[in-house]
């Protein structure tokens, strides 16, 4: 069994992508980083299908809500109403702070709510902390 910690990143802005794959780059705990760009790539991700019929099952989420094809609150929806993907953790990491964002995603049970900080290394400690306390403090469930 691979003892890296899949992370699946939901995001569409490439600046955002490379942001946090830099900042999970220097992490203590090894992870594997999968990305994919939208909604619909999202489920099909985790559901392994079309290309992604080999994906690993990640172990954790971070999840943009606003996404082309499928935006974040319905794979959020889809995710926790499955019976087997609903176990995986599910960071919202998205550039909204609004109550109404805020509100949706916890009653479709969110793990968590992160705004994006605007500035470079608020952003680069944001998802930092995530992984300090996402990946070296929480117990996961096991695949």
């Amino acid at each position: 069994m691979n003892d890296e910690i899949q992370i699946l990143l939901v995001e569409d802005n490439p600046g955002d992508v490379r942001l946090t794959r830099e900042a999970l780059r220097s992490a203590k705990v090894a992870n594997e980083l999968h990305v994919v760009g939208d909604g619909e790539e999202a489920i099909e991700f985790l559901r392994q299908r079309g290309r992604h019929h080999d994906a690993p099952r990640p172990d954790i989420v971070l999840l943009d809500l606003n996404l082309p094809r499928i935006d974040g609150a319905e794979v959020l929806e889809d995710i926790k109403s499955d019976v087997e993907l609903s176990k995986i953790p599910i960071i919202v990491l998205t550039s909204s702070s609004a109550e109404v964002d805020i509100q949706q995603a916890y009653e479709l049970h969110a793990n968590c709510f992160i705004s994006k900080p605007v500035d470079f290394t608020e952003f680069i400690e944001a998802v930092r902390s995530l992984e300090g306390f996402w990946l070296k403090i929480v117990r996961l469930p096991t695949r």
